[in-house]
């Protein structure tokens, strides 16, 4: 009944990588700021497109004669 088991050697540079607890927050930090960053620039860019459209609506109406009311 002897079994014969195997033992694998893994060298010190073939030992795979375990992430600690704080890379993983450091991770999920990174993500919550990048996706604030995204909403952000979102926003931003809404705000400059709405300040452009109403200067040129401003600036179309100020083109525009006045209507003479009969």
């Amino acid at each position: 009944m002897s079994v014969k088991k195997r033992v694998r050697i893994v060298k010190k540079g073939e030992r795979p990588q375990k992430q600690s607890g704080a890379e993983r927050k450091n991770t999920a930090r990174e993500t919550a700021r990048d996706m604030v960053s995204t909403v952000t620039n979102w926003v931003t860019e809404f705000k400059q497109r709405r300040r452009a459209e109403s200067a040129a609506a401003l600036k179309l109406l100020s083109e525009t004669p006045p209507a003479t009311g009969a």
